[in-house]
């Protein structure tokens, strides 16, 4: 029998493939890659099944902040089914070359919130991906709503901070969790408000740490059964 490596295939779920090497970066305190990301955002998809939300993997987001063409850019963009949806999720990284995959430091997460027509940027790190998330603002609005319609964006003024450098990727699904719950949430009586307070209630640095245990016991648990 061959000796096992990082590169081995564990789990396919929904159009997600995870790597044995995945499991190492949750085993310890390491800054999350992409495929766990995108694998979380899609296990939250199934947990909030609507027509309404998009959670969008984190290799459509970044080309969708960083795509310079406009025409590939429209035709990107138009399957996304953007103007169709009400809570619209992007995780945001601070790799800013395309010509290297998963070469960021830092994630956060940019949210649009059609019933108030605001972007939302939550980043653990004192606004350190301020300049990445609004240039994917700046690419993205115009695709949500009429060209005389107001958008606006505004920082997470009390979104919760990460106490390590590497923990970002955490603070993004917690963030993310806790904004779905919300939004279906059948308390949720004023459409108006936001998820401010939600976010500050539940996701702290304790609830986060829990979550790479959380996630790599989901892995398990999915691979089990697979």
């Amino acid at each position: 029998m061959g000796r096992s490596t990082g590169d081995d295939m564990i789990l396919s779920y929904n159009d997600v493939v995870l790597r044995r090497s995945d499991l190492d970066i949750l085993s310890g305190p390491h800054f999350l890659n992409d495929r766990i990301i995108e694998f979380y955002f899609s296990y939250l998809s199934s947990c909030y099944p609507s027509d309404n939300i998009l959670l969008v993997p984190p290799s459509i987001s970044f080309w969708l902040q960083n795509c310079s063409d406009e025409d590939s850019y429209n035709a990107f963009v138009e399957p996304l089914n953007l103007p169709a949806k009400d809570l619209v999720i992007f995780p945001v990284n601070n790799n800013d070359d395309v010509t290297k995959a998963e070469a960021g430091s830092h994630w956060s997460l940019l949210v649009y919130y059609r019933t108030a027509n605001v972007f939302v940027h939550h980043d653990s790190c004192r606004g350190l991906n301020h300049a990445c998330s609004k240039k994917l603002y700046t690419s993205v609005a115009k695709f949500m709503v009429n060209l005389d319609s107001d958008v606006k964006y505004q920082e997470g003024q009390s979104s919760p901070q990460q106490q390590n450098g590497y923990d970002c990727g955490l603070f993004v699904a917690a963030i993310a969790r806790t904004i779905c719950s919300w939004y279906t949430s059948s308390e949720r009586v004023n459409r108006e408000r936001i998820w401010i307070s939600d976010v500050k209630e539940q996701v702290t640095p304790t609830t986060v740490s829990k979550m790479r245990n959380e996630i790599l016991s989901l892995i398990k648990e999915l691979m089990s059964v697979s």
